[in-house]
């Protein structure tokens, strides 16, 4: 069985820097990519960022040059690194793993924002 679990969310202020991680277990082959999407309360689930498993990258432009996905040295582990951390950014932040066959979501770690 396939499980994501995200954590590194919490409360920063404005300015402030958190990384995400998302770590992935159980047999997973194939990988596509993995993305990182967040959603705020009254609004519609966004994707942030992604990266293939060719090493391409992809982010919204409301985060480019503050945010950036990488894999880590673990196994089936993606970072978001969020620099610069804005109000806006304040969300419920998942974990998005496809693979040629499926795909897996997170339960989500909250990302807020204030000060």
């Amino acid at each position: 069985q396939v499980q994501l679990v995200e954590s590194g969310g919490g409360l920063v202020q404005p300015g402030g820097s958190l990384r995400l991680s998302c770590a992935a277990s159980g047999s997973i082959f194939n990988i596509n990519a993995v993305s990182w999407y967040r959603q705020a309360p009254g609004k519609e689930r966004e994707l942030v960022a992604s990266i293939t498993s060719g090493g391409s990258t992809n982010y919204v432009d409301s985060v480019k040059g503050r945010f950036t996905i990488a894999r880590g040295s673990a196994k089936n582990t993606v970072y978001l690194q969020m620099n610069n951390l804005k109000p806006d950014d304040t969300a419920v932040y998942y974990c998005h793993l496809v693979t040629v066959t499926t795909d897996y979501w997170g339960p989500g770690t909250q990302v807020t924002v204030s000060s």
